[in-house]
């Protein structure tokens, strides 16, 4: 298997030709994370991909920190945000863990289809609650592997073989709503638009 920078690097160009799989979903998701966000607020995304999520949000806050491992998606995240006219994105390359953010920076963190791609999910919700405001929410769209088909749990393994899959971390529902809540957070709202994803709007305790 690749280290996760060089299969992202090596990904970036197809991933950004991707279609979105599920366009109602996906606004959806959008629209729910606008109803939180306010002008004045400073956002972070992690594992921010080509920038697709950023850009559209930049006009509804302040400041959004965009961050990922790879610097080639960073590259092509960067080119779309001066072809949409953005302005208000900082793109930094890195990971949750080795990007020095103070505490208390931000009043939401994404981390989308991020997730389940970390192997400490409980130390990167931990960072996440540090790094939030009081009262700040914390917005994640995850795939649940434990719930994906048999096929797929068979599969997944044999595609990571051959360098065709990124390392997965077989989270399931019930145990990633206990990380959230035993990291400090309350979940305010959870949707799964199918059994083997979901999508959290989690709110820091004061």
């Amino acid at each position: 298997m690749k280290e996760p920078k060089a299969f992202w690097n090596k990904s970036a160009p197809r991933y950004a030709k991707s279609p979105v799989r599920d366009e109602a979903a996906y606004h959806k998701k959008l629209a729910i994370s606008q109803e939180y966000f306010r002008a004045d607020w400073s956002i972070l995304e992690f594992g921010c991909g080509t920038g697709s999520t950023a850009i559209i949000h930049a006009p509804c806050v302040k400041h959004i920190v965009a961050t990922d491992i790879s610097d080639k998606m960073l590259e092509i995240a960067e080119q779309r945000a001066r072809n949409a006219g953005i302005e208000n994105i900082s793109f930094q390359q890195g990971t949750l863990d080795n990007l020095a953010f103070k505490a208390e920076s931000f009043d939401a963190v994404l981390g989308l289809n991020v997730l389940h791609l970390l192997e400490d999910v409980e130390a990167a919700i931990s960072r996440v609650h540090r790094l939030l405001k009081p009262e700040g929410i914390f917005i994640s769209s995850t795939v649940l592997i434990k719930e994906v088909s048999f096929f797929w749990r068979l599969l997944i393994p044999l595609m990571q073989a051959f360098g065709f899959a990124p390392y997965v971390n077989r989270l399931g529902k019930q145990e990633l709503l206990s990380k959230l809540i035993n990291a400090g957070f309350s979940v305010e709202l959870e949707w799964q638009p199918a059994t083997e994803s979901i999508f959290i709007v989690a709110k820091k305790h004061q």
